[in-house]
């Protein structure tokens, strides 16, 4: 890819609707426009404006009557002049419009590149790039939301004030090595450590966000085991809020694994719907209690429902020593009705039938798989697996470079472990140069005076 090549994309979903939209980045942006389509009034190109155009095709037919919006750099998505044509969303038309644009020298876009050149000018970071792509793929609102706040810069934020500290610690022990003879300080181990603190909470406590954040980002699998005829298919239609899976009075109506995916508080969640587990008395419900453990070996959380109407049975006893070990949450069914089990059984009382108890246990859900609970969007909560798994490789040099200051070792060494900690956080909001440490030791020490 050439930063210097102006490149063109439909930026719309390629589909059948009332508007599409083809959009140009680069420096020869309007000069290609300017060979495809006709303007009512001429072409003024005044920033962040529309105007009225018709598309032309090569004979200088009118294919299509458009608005032109125009973003002068930097002040666009890609700090580069970006001009957006709204078509009429016929796929064919649109594809039209392209290629008119590559005729007059425009090269089609590679996948993410609008999003790469924003980062590369320095218009976002890695986290804020990142996020684009999280609010494209976002399936609930609280999703969007976090992703916006992440395009805002919420991460950014976070991290940017360690990344600082760090800079900085390493800017006074280079300082202390390379400019000796100007009389600069070399830090005590007290201080060292003294500054090397706040930057390992910092971490830490990123990293601690990712519990929450990845519970955002993908959601979970929820599987609903139990005995026969305890009500899990009924609350399984409850908590997805439509009639999804077969009810009946008869034991084993639920000889495979349904599941449908909803939201709970904006998290996206798979809910699993399992075969009633007890001894099988025939091939296919033996196949289908095998799925049922399947399931609750792949789930995030597993819900056990009881009979409240009835004594706890073997299989019951059974399954929840099975559990004992697992993420598992257990829902007395049917409390509606006279009650047979007390509360030394430990459940959160619901009736599939009637909705009690429903919202109790969808908080009690939540509560299990994040127990610190869901951190408001704008906390800057890590969601990125990539990112998540940087910032533990950070902790773990600056857990190295504590040990060297507690062993002595020479701040050459140590300024490694130091590297090593700065490397990943690098990776997740873009690289620091040796010319930033530079600037630092010389801003600071006033080397040479």
């Amino acid at each position: 890819m050439n930063p210097r090549d102006t490149i063109v994309a439909i930026s719309t979903p390629l589909a059948r609707s009332g508007l599409g939209v083809v959009r140009l980045s680069g420096a020869r942006s309007r000069e290609i426009a300017e060979g495809f389509l006709r303007f009512t009034q001429g072409p003024r190109w005044r920033p962040w404006t529309s105007e009225l155009a018709e598309l032309l095709d090569s004979a200088g037919s009118i294919v299509d009557q458009v608005v032109v919006s125009f973003f002068e750099k930097p002040r666009s998505y890609t700090a580069e002049d970006v001009i957006e044509i709204s078509c009429h969303g016929a796929p064919v038309v649109l594809r039209f419009c392209v290629q008119r644009a590559v005729e007059r020298g425009a090269r089609i876009a590679e996948p993410g590149e609008f999003t790469l050149r924003a980062y590369i000018n320095g218009r976002i970071d890695l986290p804020q790039a990142e996020a684009v792509r999280d609010l494209i793929e976002a399936t609930t609102l609280y999703q969007a939301r976090v992703a916006a706040q992440q395009i805002d810069g919420s991460v950014s934020r976070r991290i940017r004030p360690i990344k600082e500290q760090l800079l900085e610690l390493i800017a006074l022990l280079e300082a202390g090595i390379d400019f000796a003879e100007d009389d600069v300080s070399v830090a005590s181990a007290e201080d060292i450590l003294r500054r090397l603190e706040p930057i390992e909470r910092g971490v830490r406590d990123l990293v601690a966000s990712f519990a929450a954040g990845k519970l955002v980002h993908e959601g979970f699998t929820l599987a609903i085991v139990g005995r026969p005829n305890v009500g899990k298919s009924s609350l399984f239609n409850r908590l997805l809020e439509q009639d999804r899976a077969i009810v009946t009075e008869i034991p084993g109506t639920t000889r495979d694994l349904v599941s449908e995916t909803t939201s709970l508080d904006g998290i996206p969640v798979r809910l699993v719907d399992t075969a009633g587990i007890r001894e099988a008395k025939e091939l296919v419900e033996t196949l289908g209690i095998e799925r049922s453990y399947q399931a609750m070996a792949d789930a995030d959380l597993t819900l056990l429902v009881l009979d409240l109407s009835e004594e706890m049975s073997d299989e019951d006893r059974l399954l929840r020593e099975k559990l004992q070990n697992r993420k598992a949450i257990v829902a007395g069914n049917k409390c509606d009705l006279e009650q047979r089990l007390t509360a030394e059984d430990s459940f959160i009382a619901v009736s599939a039938m009637t909705g009690e108890g429903i919202d109790d246990l969808r908080c009690a859900i939540l509560r299990r798989l994040a127990p610190e609970g869901l951190a408001a969007p704008e906390s800057g909560s890590i969601t990125s697996i990539r990112h998540e798994a940087l910032l533990r490789e950070t902790l773990e040099a600056l857990a190295n470079a504590r040990r060297a200051v507690a062993f002595e070792i020479p701040h050459e060494m140590l300024l490694l472990d130091l590297y090593a900690a700065l490397r990943p956080i690098d990776a997740v909001t873009g690289a620091t140069t040796a010319d930033d440490i530079l600037n630092r030791i010389f801003s600071t020490f006033c080397i040479g005076k």
